[in-house]
């Protein structure tokens, strides 16, 4: 979602306060069993708060108010902001569902007992590798890491062959990065876990001496689309919103995706948990299973977010390359909560 260096700085908090706070952990009761369609609960209300795209969500609420009866009050942010408010409320907390843009949020949360279990018939509608392990949140969309070139630019006629390479002193004042994007930390992860600390830290220490930095991936993606600098590293739904926004003529811009398997073709999964201590566990639980289903997904398909659905069956925007063709999921469980990524990402000086 767009975003200044804010959202990571809220993604510390979230973390710091994983580690903190011992009083975070819910007393409340287990998750009820979703009706079939959601429709015996009409008249009830959730409260969802939500990291992801805000006017995809919104057309999402709607659409699964309109199919059982069952109100949504909607609370649109950052998803660490709101994650790190979740926190901070514990059993007081409003919300009944949590909403994330990517699994560090939810994982942290996970950690501290504050999720239900995603109900059985959920969570087989993705496959399993989508969501959580222990079944407590389940992957709704997905999205992959690539790398944004301005046309005709040295970046675009011999674009990175890893996302390893940015830090190498021909990147010198060509390479934009925006490191406040939760949507970052995860490719760092990857670096750490292909590479090791020692090679993350220098491939941070080459990014920081290499790029511009800006707030956001959509500051990134207008300068490079402007040849401001010449590429970085955004996700790939940046680009076709920046292209469905400009138009096709006015967009100078072509996306390179890494090749299968380095740490830059990160392939990452949104994805919906109920909140244990939430007052409403099968309204809350009939919307996760309306997520998971094939006209949410569709909605999700259709929308201008340009994600790919998870449900099969339903296919993506027809100019989305397949994303087996890119890469597996990554496993939520080594993305963890962040925390590494981001002590690394402030020691090299890229977050405050």
């Amino acid at each position: 979602m767009p975003g200044t260096v804010r959202p990571l700085a809220g993604l510390s908090l979230v973390a710091a306060c994983a580690l903190a706070l011992t009083a975070c952990g819910s007393s409340g009761g287990g998750s009820a069993s979703p009706t079939a369609s959601g429709t015996a609960l009409a008249g009830q209300s959730i409260t969802v708060y939500s990291g992801q795209h805000e006017q995809t969500v919104k057309a999402l609420t709607e659409d699964f108010t309109k199919r059982t009866g069952i109100k949504v009050e909607l609370r649109s942010g950052d998803e660490a902001e709101l994650a790190n408010q979740i926190l901070q409320e514990g059993d007081a907390s409003p919300a009944d569902v949590f909403y994330a843009e990517n699994p560090p949020a939810l994982t942290v949360l996970d950690d501290k007992g504050l999720l239900a279990k995603v109900a059985p018939d959920t969570l087989k509608a993705v496959p399993a590798a989508d969501s959580s392990g222990k079944g407590d949140w389940i992957g709704i969309s997905a999205r992959t890491s690539a790398f944004l070139a301005a046309t005709g630019k040295g970046a675009d006629t011999a674009p990175p062959a890893s996302v390893l390479d940015l830090a190498k002193p021909e990147w010198k004042g060509r390479l934009g990065i925006a490191p406040g994007e939760t949507d970052f930390a995860p490719v760092v992860t990857q670096v750490l876990k292909a590479k090791g600390e020692d090679a993350a830290k220098q491939w941070l220490k080459g990014l920081k001496d290499n790029a511009k930095v800006y707030d956001s991936n959509e500051d990134l993606s207008v300068a490079i689309n402007s040849g401001e600098v010449e590429g970085g590293v955004i996700d790939h739904y940046y680009f076709y919103r920046m292209r469905d926004e400009k138009g096709a003529a006015e967009t100078h811009a072509t996306l390179h995706y890494f090749a299968k398997g380095d740490p830059g073709a990160l392939v990452d999964v949104s994805g919906a948990a109920v909140l244990k201590h939430g007052k409403h566990q099968a309204a809350a639980q009939a919307f996760l299973g309306y997520l998971a289903s094939a006209p949410a997904q569709t909605v999700i398909a259709d929308s201008a977010s340009c994600e790919y659905p998870l449900v099969d069956g339903v296919k993506g925007k027809p100019e989305l390359p397949a994303l087996d063709g890119i890469g597996t999921v990554a496993d939520p469980a080594q993305l963890g909560d962040g925390k590494q990524a981001l002590s690394l990402l402030q020691d090299a000086g890229l977050l405050q």
